[in-house]
């Protein structure tokens, strides 16, 4: 890496090398493979290999286990995480970088994630519905488009309805880690915890 990145024509001499742990759901295993790659002093560590099928009560338990043993001063990264829920527990625990293909992905099958919870955009109730997809959120497709006529897109097959659902969630994630961090910042993110953690992983009531 430090080869790679000291090239004269190294397109971006600024990337980070991590290492990444795996162990499946088996503690022991990943304690013992955290250890031996901690001890490489790399830029990040990362835990791979979970949000694959397994209850997120396992997830959250490894988690609990793994984090620990990471150094302390390096970016803690889980890949392939996750819902809204998932990421505040997660923050909760220590970690600090994710990824994760479910904004865009779940968005293109008309599943909206809001402030007041879990959205289906193709739902009969939102036939005539005048409001935007979550009134608390000002993307610009919260800010010129209406629940019922994104619906219409959706059962029309318009491909404008993937993509303002995709800018919705994208926005939705990249102002929920904002406020996870201004949250941290000012010393109040277990009272954001309690408020959003549960509220975000249930489905809307309207």
């Amino acid at each position: 890496m430090e080869r790679l990145n000291s090239l004269h024509d190294t397109i971006n001499p600024h990337q980070l090398l991590f290492g990444i742990n795996q162990g499946s759901t088996y503690e022991d295993l990943r304690i013992a493979h955290m250890e031996q790659i901690a001890k490489l002093d790399l830029d990040g560590y990362a835990v791979g290999g979970l949000a694959v099928g397994e209850p997120t009560e396992v997830m959250y338990h490894i988690l609990d286990e793994v984090v620990p043993v990471m150094p302390e001063h390096k970016i803690r990264y889980l890949m392939g995480v996750g819902t809204p829920s998932n990421i505040i527990e997660a923050v909760a625990r220590g970690i600090d970088l994710f990824d994760c293909v479910m904004p865009s992905r779940n968005a293109r099958h008309a599943t909206v994630f809001t402030w007041r919870g879990i959205m289906h955009a193709t739902n009969k109730c939102y036939e005539l519905d005048t409001r935007p997809l979550d009134p608390e959120c000002d993307c610009p497709t919260c800010k010129n488009f209406t629940r019922a006529y994104i619906r219409h897109l959706f059962k029309a097959d318009e491909q404008l309805a993937g993509r303002l659902a995709v800018q919705h969630n994208l926005y939705f994630y990249n102002t929920l880690m904002e406020r996870i961090r201004d949250a941290i910042d000012s010393d109040s993110f277990s009272s954001f915890r309690t408020r959003y953690s549960e509220l975000l992983a249930s489905k809307i009531k309207d």
